[in-house]
């Protein structure tokens, strides 16, 4: 007895002190999970240059601004809605501005006193793609007040993603209004090569979304999207999820990238395989380009554009070619063989005329996707080459170059106008074909 008085004693005297016996693994608290890291794309967003190209256009408060709204939400209902809202109000805003209206227009240096330092030429793609890594670095590292399950950071990425390239704000007028052309382009790639690198086809995009052009067969509305250069989202279908709607109501699309120096290119055949050079988050990928129903999988499509009339026509200052080059592995054969002139019976592909990287892959899904929709015979499409778009002599350096230059700048406005000049030509040539 004497010994059990003396335990509860000390319990006693535990408690009225404030200690305790250690908490068992089971007592203690669950740690919070650690916050998501940014990806190898989003984390060269903190360098100068990209910085400056937000400054310099306008657009470094989008991410900030996006953050507040997000901060702000109590559910993920919520969450959902201001990353839609907030992801198609930046694509507005960069069409906007690449077109020279809103308020990152002409004058926004000066109707802001200087203080935006709005002084980057409005042909420039580069503040879209840094200003929406910025917003996607926020939901990936964000830490709401309410659960979230990863599916579901998952998903408003993926929203998030899809607002913010055009992908969710496609709009044609009605039937019998206008005829219809579907074009897309690409983000910048190659950064760690040149930071400072812009892509013209989305350049290009930018500036025709929502655009009339006038053809021989009358007028024709132009709407645009952008793509990722990330293999995986390729595997996950965001090509064939964003085109499948369109493709059957349009009368012509083009993908478009960067290609060859000093020339356009028509590409003729587009190949089934990826050839691994590293994309953006630094992902490599070496094998078949992964589509659903593989057993059906064709090693080769083709371009349905009107490409004779392309090349002939005078579009602008840089040639256009018909571009006709694969690399197969011939029927039988152990390795790779280069045709001039496209891929031999039964051969295995190992690039298409647009090579083996995320070029020749959209080519590739988009006139696939046109083929298992039944419109070989009667949708045009296929995929268009512009040139690399170059910085000035004097300004080619990353590591002691400026952002821009005046050399730069004509460059991408000549690209963008003979894009426009090759969409009009092709979609004539089809209506004379059809007439």
């Amino acid at each position: 007895m004497t010994r059990i008085r003396l335990r509860l004693g000390i319990l006693a005297l535990a408690l009225l002190t404030g200690l305790s016996t250690p908490a068992t693994a089971a007592d203690a608290a669950p740690a919070a999970p650690a916050a998501p890291s940014p990806t190898v794309e989003e984390q060269r967003l903190d360098g100068a240059v990209p910085q400056e190209i937000l400054r310099r256009s306008g657009f470094y408060d989008a991410a900030p601004r996006f953050g507040r709204a997000l901060e702000g939400t109590r559910s993920y209902a919520e969450a959902g809605r201001v990353v839609a809202r907030e992801g198609t109000a930046l694509w507005r805003r960069a069409v906007a501005r690449a077109q020279g209206r809103g308020p990152d227009g002409p004058g926004a240096l000066a109707r802001q006193g200087g203080e935006r330092g709005a002084d980057l030429s409005l042909d420039d793609d580069r503040p879209l793609y840094w200003a929406r890594l910025g917003m996607t670095r926020q939901v990936r590292t964000w830490q709401p007040g309410f659960g979230l399950t990863q599916e579901q950071r998952t998903a408003l990425l993926t929203r998030l993603e899809r607002a913010s390239r055009g992908q969710t704000d496609v709009r044609y007028p009605g039937k019998g209004h206008l005829r219809r052309v579907l074009l897309t382009g690409f983000d910048p790639f190659t950064l760690d090569r040149d930071i400072r690198i812009s892509n013209p086809s989305g350049a290009a995009a930018l500036a025709l979304d929502g655009t009339v052009i006038r053809t021989a067969g009358g007028p024709a509305r132009v709407e645009t999207v952008v793509f990722p250069v990330r293999w995986q989202d390729f595997a996950e279908g965001t090509v064939e999820r964003t085109l499948r709607p369109y493709l059957p109501h349009v009368d012509l699309f083009t993908t478009v990238s960067q290609g060859r120096v000093g020339r356009f290119d028509v590409e003729r055949t587009n190949g089934a395989w990826r050839g691994g050079f590293p994309d953006n988050d630094d992902v490599s990928r070496t094998e078949t380009v992964p589509v659903t129903d593989p057993a059906t999988q064709p090693q080769w499509t083709g371009t349905t554009l009107p490409y004779a009339a392309v090349v002939a026509a005078r579009t602008g200052r840089f040639p256009v070619y018909d571009h006709t080059e694969v690399t197969e592995i011939p029927a039988g054969g152990t390795g790779p063989v280069v045709r001039a002139d496209g891929p031999t019976p039964g051969s295995t592909a190992r690039a298409g005329g647009g090579g083996d990287y995320l070029s020749n892959e959209i080519a590739y899904r988009a006139t696939l996707l046109r083929d298992r929709l039944g419109l070989h015979g009667t949708l045009p499409g296929g995929h268009v080459h512009t040139p690399v778009l170059r910085f000035g002599a004097g300004n080619t350096d990353p590591a002691t170059g400026t952002v821009t230059d005046p050399e730069f700048i004509q460059n991408r406005l000549d690209i963008i106008a003979q894009v426009r000049s090759i969409v009009t030509v092709a979609l004539s040539a089809t209506e004379r074909t059809r007439g």
